[in-house]
């Protein structure tokens, strides 16, 4: 059991934030996969500031949500400042984080993201500004550094800490690896020994065996799973159960995943209406599908689905002739 800030979380699995992903439909799924913690999408503080109707519905969870944290990204002092104020007032969310890892271009050219990893005094004041700014735990999430010769996560971390961060999560590379290479662990170990805050380490968890190893070689509170989600919310119990009792049960059936992708639509649909949700199915279902004998036929028809029948049809021709 793990506790950030007044926050008890029930076991060391957690969901990474993820643009176009950690939606509240995933979220869902992933919390009847037993989750220990869950993120949202990364939030635009200036976004919440401007009041942008898309980005305060990103802050509004359904009153069932527990243990989520809602990250924030931005540069600003006055807007982070308000948004966090905001988000303390108006989101069910139990801890706050400040995005410091995100390497996409269209973020860091703002300052914002894993550029913050080159301001370590800005990233100070930013935190600062957050926790004066609520009472729930604020958390920070980096990388390693900016590039292979800038490597700054403990003094990063440190500085967080100081500035009074709940909790630091690390993602073992660097912004300009991308999501390339492999995830450097040893930075996260260190950065473990050198605060006394809890520690979560993210990069390169596929199966519940990457996550044991993660958590074996690096010492950190618990393991924050990304992109080994996608289409797989399975390894979510998977990785629970394997660190609880040594075993897990095996891949999901063509029938199970089939109904995931159904229900994972359905849910897409309340939230967002058919027609987003459809468009985003033909990201998701690819990711479902892989490994699946035949798939990709069904895949190359996906893509071009434009109704939630018109999905579910193809989804059902494709087990009648599994």
């Amino acid at each position: 059991m793990l506790k950030i800030g007044n926050v008890t979380i029930e076991n060391p699995v957690i969901v990474a934030p993820m643009a176009g992903l950690t939606n509240a439909a995933f979220r869902s799924i992933c919390r009847s996969f037993g989750a220990g913690l869950l993120y949202t999408e990364m939030v635009s503080d200036k976004g919440i500031e401007y009041g942008n109707e898309r980005t305060i519905k990103m802050t509004r969870l359904a009153s069932d949500e527990t243990n989520v944290v809602l990250q924030l990204f931005g540069n600003d002092l006055e807007a982070m400042r308000h948004a966090t104020e905001y988000v303390d007032q108006n989101s069910g969310c139990d801890i706050i984080d400040l995005n410091a890892g995100c390497p996409v271009p269209k973020v860091v050219k703002n300052g914002a993201g894993a550029a913050l990893m080159k301001t370590p005094e800005l990233l100070y004041d930013l935190v600062k500004a957050m926790v004066s700014a609520t009472n729930k735990p604020v958390t920070v999430k980096i990388r390693s550094g900016w590039d292979k010769k800038s490597i700054n996560a403990v003094e990063v971390a440190q500085i967080c800490e100081k500035a009074g961060a709940a909790a630091i999560a690390v993602h073992g590379r660097t912004k300009t690896q991308m999501y390339k290479g492999k995830a450097d662990y040893s930075i996260i170990r260190e950065v473990k020994q050198n605060v006394n805050i809890p520690v979560i380490g993210n990069g390169d968890v596929e199966t519940p065996e990457d996550a044991k190893h993660m958590l074996e070689e690096t010492g950190a509170d618990a393991v924050m799973i990304g992109r080994g989600l996608r289409g797989n919310p399975w390894l979510i119990k998977q990785t629970v159960d394997y660190l609880q009792t040594g075993f897990y049960e095996s891949k999901p059936s063509a029938e199970e995943i089939v109904d995931m992708i159904k229900k994972h639509t359905e849910l897409l649909c309340e939230e967002e209406g058919e027609p987003r949700a459809v468009l985003e199915m033909r990201a998701h279902a690819p990711w479902y599908l892989k490994g699946l004998k035949h798939s990709s036929a069904l895949k190359r028809k996906i893509v071009r689905a434009k109704t939630q029948i018109e999905l579910f049809a193809l989804l059902d021709d494709y087990l009648d002739t599994y």
